[in-house]
């Protein structure tokens, strides 16, 4: 087997992890892909797009990260209010209220949470490096990665080289303003 074929044998392991990860009151909001190179060209595209257009430069340098990564999960949440008569973490009064206000439940981000980082706890299993990246997770929505509307994602690149490109990582230059 080679490094890329084992890359891609850990990323089902990750969806694997991300499916079971304990979901609020058993209920799974979590929408789960692998990458293909294709989507991983489209995502750091994405990426750069919103680096250049709002001045955010670990967008452009999280999407070179992206480009060097043999493989890509990114795990997303769907709208599913928790409906738990005493909460109020979204800010609202109910969930009721959160509705009618198009609030997001909280607990669709924790779910997502909970699940990539039993992804990543997969990963680090199996000595793959990784990091969740929500500038990942970004793209994917502006694009449309997934079938659904979804409340938020995180990608989680994989690598498999000598030295992790996801740490110790230098931030681009700023574009020049003309």
């Amino acid at each position: 087997m080679n490094e890329h074929d084992a890359l891609q044998t850990v990323a089902d392991l990750m969806c694997l992890a991300a499916r079971t990860a304990p979901k609020t009151r058993g209920v799974d909001v979590v929408l789960i892909r692998t990458t293909t190179e294709g989507d991983r060209a489209r995502l750091a595209d994405e990426m750069d797009r919103i680096a250049a257009e709002r001045d955010q430069a670990f967008f452009a340098r999280d999407a070179e990260n992206l480009r060097a990564s043999g493989a890509c999960v990114v795990i997303a949440a769907r709208s599913h209010r928790a409906g738990l008569a005493v909460c109020s973490w979204c800010g609202h009064a109910s969930c009721e209220a959160n509705e009618a206000a198009g609030g997001t439940c909280v607990f669709n981000h924790i779910d997502l949470g909970i699940a990539a980082s039993s992804a990543a706890g997969a990963a680090a299993l199996h000595h793959a490096d990784t990091r969740i990246m929500y500038t990942i997770g970004t793209a994917a929505r502006n694009i449309d990665l997934f079938d659904e509307p979804t409340t938020s994602a995180l990608g989680l690149p994989l690598s498999a080289t000598g030295k992790s490109p996801y740490f110790d990582r230098k931030m681009p230059a700023p574009p020049r303003r003309s």
